[in-house]
This record gives C-alpha cells, sequence and structure tokens, in this order.
C-alpha cells in the first residue's frame, strides 16, 4: 500500500473561532496535498445573515482570509490546494477579500466559488409548497434568518477539474471537503459507492479538528501538550482506507480510542449515515493501531444517496436572557433555589402588571451542585455556587425587566450574593432551527471561476432504500448475575454529542471480551431511566461490532438544542462523562483486572 499514490489532507478548522495556530502547523508540518477548513454551524449562518445585513460586505468566516494570509505564499510554493466553506452566505465578498491579499503578495491564485446552498430567495415558494419540519411537521415560518441546502461533493470536484487552487463554498456537509478533492484525484465516480463511503468516512474523522488527535477524549490524563494541539491528517490510498496522523513534534494522541471516539461522533445510525452523495454503512469499519500515532481506517459500505437535499433554515423565535450570579458560605445550593424563584415570581407579576404576557420559558441551573445529574447526584454541601436563570419572551422590553430587577438580590434576598459574572446580562434574539428534505434537482449548484459561471452536473435520481433495521443485540440477563461491579470508564470510552434536539452518545468497548458486560448493562430502557431528567423522547440503540461498539440516540433530550435549549449543556457535550459513572456488572476476573490497572 506504501507505494500507491496516496493523498494527505489536514484540518486546520472545526467551528468559526477555532484555533488560529492549526493553519500554519499544518501548512509547514504537514506535507500536505489539500489543506480543508469548516467553519460552518446552523448558528453560525443566522449569524453570518445578521451580519451582512449590517454590511452587504460581510456574512463569510473573516478568521479564514486571516489565517491564509500569511500562508498564501507557502501554499502557493508547496502547490497545497485549500477547501472551505468559509463563504458563508457572501461566497464573492470572500473570494474578493482572499484574492485582494493575493494581489499584495504578488501571489495569483485560482480561486473558485461553488454557490447554490442558498435558498433564502425561495421561502415564499417552500411556503407555496407546504413546507413542513423533517420531525416536528410544523409549517415553514413566515420569516427566516437564513435557508441553506446541505450540498454534496460535486461542486467542489467540479472546481477542481477546472484547475482551482482555492474553493471556498456556503453550506455543504463538512465530510464532502475532504471527500471531492479524493473523488478528484482518483477519479472515483459518483456511483463507487464503497469508496465515496470512505472518503466520507475520512472527512467525518477530520471534520471536528483536534477532537480526533486527543481533544474531548475520554482518557485525557494521557494527553500531553494541549497547548500545542496537534490537527489531522489522512493520508488516503485509491481503495480508500486511509491513516489517521497528525504532525510531528506537536501535541496530542492518535489512537484507537482517540479516532473510534470521534468515528460515532453524531452519526445517528450508524447503518444508514445519510449524506447528499452517498448513504454509508459504518457498521462494519475496522480501526486499527499502527503505533506512533498512527491509525488505519477501513471497512466502510456505501449505497445510491436520496433523491433530497436536507435543507436547514433558521428563524427568531423572541428573545432570551441569561443571566448569573455567584452565590457563596453555607446552605448555598438552597440559597440559590430560593433567589432563581424569587427573581421568576417577581418579575412574572411585573409582567403581568406592564401588560405583558407570561414567560415563554424559564428554567435555572445552580452549578457547583451537580445539576447536570438532576435529581439523582445533585450536591447539598457545596458552599460556592453560580446561579445560572434563563428566560424567553416574544418581547424584548419584557426579559429587560428581568435584567435590572436581578439586581435586587445583591441587598435584598438571601446573603452571600457575590459577583455578577459579567454584569447585568443582556437580551439576545432566541434562534431556532427548522429542517426539510427538498428534492435535488430543485436545487442548482454552479461554479464561478475567473469571471466565468457554469453548471454542476448533479445525479439527483437517488435510488436509496432503508436497510434492514441494525438491532441491539440482546444479551442473557444471567451476564449480570455477579456482585461485582465497575464504573463503564473502566472498560470503555464514550463521547457524546448533538443531533439537532438529540443527545448522541458513542460508547466502545476497551476489549472485546468486555462488550457483551456492556451490551447487557446499557439498554435502550437503562440510559432513558439514567438520563430521564432531560430525556422527553425515547433512545435508540445500534451495534457497532467492527469497533465492539454502541451508539445511543437520545430523542428530544437537548430542550430543543443548539441555541434553542436553555439547558446548560444544550449540546450533550457532558452526557457521555455522565455516563461512564454508570455500574456495569462484570466478572470478578475483569473486575480486578481493571481496577489493576
Amino acid at each position: 500500500m506504501n507505494n500507491e499514490k496516496k493523498i494527505r489532507i489536514g484540518c486546520a478548522s472545526a467551528f468559526w473561532g477555532d484555533t488560529s495556530t492549526a493553519a500554519k502547523q499544518l501548512v509547514e508540518k504537514g506535507n500536505l496535498d489539500y489543506l480543508v477548513f469548516d467553519f460552518l454551524a446552523e448558528v453560525t449562518m443566522s449569524i453570518l445573515a445578521g451580519a451582512k445585513m449590517k454590511n452587504p460586505e460581510m456574512g463569510y468566516a473573516f478568521d479564514f482570509v486571516k489565517q491564509m494570509k500569511p500562508l498564501l505564499k507557502q501554499i502557493k510554493e508547496k502547490k497545497i490546494k485549500v477547501i472551505s466553506n468559509a463563504g458563508g452566505i457572501n461566497l464573492h465578498s470572500c473570494r474578493s477579500v482572499l484574492i485582494q491579499e493575493a494581489e499584495k503578495a504578488g501571489i495569483d491564485l485560482n480561486i473558485a466559488v461553488v454557490q447554490g446552498d442558498n435558498l433564502i430567495e425561495e421561502l415564499t415558494r417552500f411556503k407555496e409548497l407546504g413546507i413542513t419540519e423533517m420531525e416536528t411537521n410544523k409549517p415553514i415560518p413566515d420569516t427566516c434568518l437564513s435557508i441553506n441546502a446541505y450540498l454534496g461533493a460535486p461542486g467542489i470536484v467540479t472546481a477542481l477539474e477546472n484547475d482551482a487552487d482555492i474553493v471556498i463554498t456556503g453550506r455543504c456537509v463538512d465530510s464532502a471537503l475532504t471527500l471531492a478533492p479524493l473523488m478528484h484525484e482518483f477519479k472515483w465516480t459518483d456511483c463507487d459507492y464503497n469508496l465515496l463511503a470512505s472518503g466520507s468516512l475520512a472527512g467525518h474523522i477530520i471534520e471536528c479538528g483536534a477532537q480526533c488527535t486527543g481533544g474531548n477524549f475520554t482518557d485525557w490524563q494521557d494527553v500531553e501538550g494541549f497547548d500545542n494541539m496537534g490537527f489531522p491528517i489522512v493520508e488516503v490510498y485509491p481503495n480508500g482506507e486511509f491513516i489517521v496522523s497528525k504532525p510531528e513534534n506537536t501535541g496530542g494522541l492518535v489512537n484507537f480510542g482517540t479516532v473510534s471516539e470521534q468515528f460515532l461522533y453524531e452519526i445517528g445510525n450508524p447503518t444508514e449515515y445519510i449524506l447528499p452523495d452517498v448513504v454509508c454503512d459504518f457498521t462494519h469499519v475496522i480501526i486499527e493501531d499502527l503505533c506512533n500515532n498512527q491509525v488505519l481506517v477501513k471497512g466502510a459500505k456505501g449505497c445510491s444517496p436520496s433523491d433530497q437535499y436536507k435543507v436547514s433554515a433558521t428563524y427568531m423565535n423572541g428573545y432570551r436572557i441569561a443571566g448569573t450570579l455567584v452565590i457563596g458560605g453555607m446552605q448555598a445550593k438552597e440559597k440559590g433555589e430560593r433567589i432563581a424563584n424569587a427573581i421568576i415570581k417577581k418579575t412574572s407579576r411585573i409582567l403581568v402588571e406592564n401588560g405583558f404576557e407570561p414567560y415563554k420559558y424559564t428554567s435555572f441551573d445552580l452549578l457547583g451542585t451537580d445539576s447536570i445529574y438532576g435529581p439523582r447526584n445533585s450536591s447539598d454541601d457545596s458552599r460556592e455556587i453560580v446561579l445560572r436563570l434563563m428566560a424567553t419572551h416574544s418581547e424584548k422590553n419584557a426579559l429587560t425587566i428581568l435584567s435590572r430587577e436581578m439586581a435586587q438580590a445583591a441587598t435584598g434576598m438571601t446573603p452571600g450574593v457575590m459577583n455578577y459574572l459579567g454584569g447585568r446580562p443582556s437580551v439576545s434574539p432566541s434562534i431556532h432551527l427548522f429542517s426539510f428534505l427538498l428534492p435535488k434537482d430543485q436545487v442548482s449548484v454552479e461554479i464561478n471561476l475567473n469571471n466565468k459561471t457554469f453548471k454542476v452536473n448533479i445525479a439527483t435520481a437517488g435510488g436509496y432504500t432503508a436497510p434492514q433495521e441494525n438491532k441491539h443485540s440482546e444479551v442473557l440477563d444471567s451476564i449480570l448475575d455477579t456482585n461485582i461491579s465497575v464504573s463503564l470508564i473502566k472498560i470503555a470510552f464514550a463521547r457524546s454529542g448533538d443531533k439537532g434536539d438529540h443527545a448522541n452518545i458513542g460508547v466502545i468497548a476497551r476489549k472485546p471480551e468486555y462488550l457483551p458486560y456492556i451490551q447487557a448493562a446499557l439498554t435502550s430502557k437503562s440510559i432513558a431511566q439514567y438520563f430521564n431528567h432531560n430525556l422527553k423522547g425515547t433512545v435508540e440503540c445500534w451495534d457497532v461490532p467492527g469497533i465492539n461498539g454502541l451508539n445511543f440516540l437520545l430523542k428530544n433530550a437537548l430542550g430543543g438544542g443548539g441555541m434553542a435549549s436553555l439547558n446548560i449543556d444544550p449540546q450533550g457535550k457532558a452526557y457521555a462523562q455522565q455516563l461512564l459513572e454508570f455500574k456495569i456488572p462484570v466478572t470478578e476476573k475483569i473486575a480486578n483486572e481493571v481496577n489493576a490497572l
């Protein structure tokens, strides 16, 4: 395999606001063919839309230009091609500013934009079509901040075929930034489904940056160099197999655990990970340690995609406020509860007196009392807490009342109110997500390069049919007939994240022989009971035998998810951390083995 052609792709950004050091590290140390940047999320699109309304020249991720500016000469000399979704909703402004920087440096670059994802002008038509939300069936809002289709790889491939040095896109699936150059370099067709699945998996592994090189890792104590984290590189071969690594002499860690955790991160059903280019079956993916911070990944399968794009809109649904008070001394938890309830009760009365409607929602958390665990593990003896009080309302002025009235807690409520973190809280728009499906033949994708615009040919017929259900393996209850239990963290890795309002938790056995005990203890029922303080829906579970793993989806467990949620953990980032404390019945042999480590 080492004698075959291989393509090295590095990812320098997982989100808008990620570190500014990754691009330089990868360009100087990565020996790359391609450098990709991922900047966009649904909330980001609404922020960019607001920025463009204030200034027609904005609406793109300007971090991209800042990071590229000092590297343009090296990128040109090393013939590294760059792909990024930094265009947001103003691709041409993003390109114009980058061209200006290149001209100042005396560098000639072919910069293409892939356009067609921005569907905001279609809102009226969508309303006439009776478009509804894909899960709730609610009608599309009357006004939206952004509406964007998740495009796939063809537009980027077309740009590369026309000698683009840099390709700027708007909204596309994150994995397409990596899949596209592999299709271009290896001449994979849009019907090479297993290869497309492998390339998409490579993109999925690196799209969250350092999350596959030791960031957010269960065994974080084993990771050195958080101050200089190595960012990921995939070295991909024509057969779709790839090696995950990082630049030498950088911090972080690449091993089976770090890559497996990222592999299951936010994929939902591993049997049908639906992308616009291919529907992936990841259940039998194999991840092998090669040591020296190198991991081999292989075994992805694919089938034909559907004939629809997923489209995500964001819209404003009133306003929200988040205020914090630091409270100290004895009975801090009881003080916090008393203060929060008093503020809500008093301001609710003031709203009525001033002709406002009641709050839409209110909630509060007592940080420092294990509040994310709910009633199960709430601590009563903390002597230093932060009260986080949240509320939403249709009118901004109503929440201004709450912002003002919180101040009374310092002198007119319990003793021990020490500080307002960040001062009096400000009122901000409450942004919500609305997702739906749209036939691909209703979306026109184009490339603009060197003042020429041409249409991208995209297969729209689809052909996808749902696979047989991948049911969670049934394990005999007799395996639980033991008085010995260990915490899940002793025998498994785990990572969690969000899929809208759903929480995704991936669990991977540290050894194959531990898996039956994990399967017996972690069921949809037991997970639902463990997270019943947040869960509003059902729990689904799938086996991932290739890595001895399980993947759970907790539906409607994030309080609306993203910016719509009032939860302290709106993206479910700490759900796996809570689950790692779950007690798993095991044999005496296993208990002795793991407790000796």
